[in-house]
């Protein structure tokens, strides 16, 4: 019984991390300074190809795990599949539902709040440990496979999807930067103070 309410807790909070994280990426992407880093990419596969963000992040989201189940398929587990389900889908709702005023410093405040709560989602997520998230998979798959720094993998893998999604019509902006350096620090704290309190 208590394995059963354990496996329950972690699915729950897998859950509600994935939307915490949905609602803050399409409130960043939708106050108008540009995609975080990987949203930049869906954005333009999302464009290129006529297709919603949530399905575009489920489409980019299916060929990293399949490169991390090729690569080193220990980096992938049923965590890594339950919040791609549920963070696609509710990143497509929550892109129907926001309204953003016209003022530019509430959607810039709009826009910080949204990177925080995506960090927030993610750490919570993460705090679980049942599988890395896709972009992650393929971070630590390389790092470990090829031994190579994880700041040097990250920051390559960065650039090429935005690279990418630029190229493919996707919108590069202060967001973009202000993810790469607030998300890893708030993700960390998240961790920490969960660890904390359960």
């Amino acid at each position: 019984m208590k394995s059963c309410k354990s496996i329950f807790f972690k699915i729950a909070v897998i859950i509600l991390g994935s939307i915490i994280a949905a609602y803050g990426i399409t409130l960043a992407i939708g106050a108008g300074f540009g995609g975080a880093t990987l949203a930049v990419l869906w954005e333009g596969v999302a464009y290129t190809f006529d297709i919603t963000i949530g399905t575009a992040s489920f489409a980019v989201a299916l060929l990293m795990i399949a490169f991390a189940l090729i690569y080193d398929k220990k980096q992938i587990y049923i965590g890594t599949i339950i919040n791609q389900i549920f963070y696609s889908y509710f990143i497509d709702v929550f892109t129907q539902l926001h309204q953003y005023p016209e003022n530019f410093y509430l959607q810039l405040c709009i826009m910080l709040l949204g990177i925080v709560l995506f960090a927030v989602g993610t750490g919570i997520y993460a705090f679980v440990d049942w599988g890395r998230g896709s972009y992650e998979a393929v971070t630590f798959a390389i790092v470990e496979r090829k031994h190579f720094q994880i700041k040097t993998v990250r920051m390559a893998l960065d650039a090429a999807v935005v690279i990418i999604g630029m190229l493919l019509g996707g919108q590069f902006g202060i967001c973009t930067i202000l993810t790469i350096l607030l998300s890893g620090p708030i993700i960390q704290l998240t961790i920490k103070a969960l660890k904390r309190c359960l």
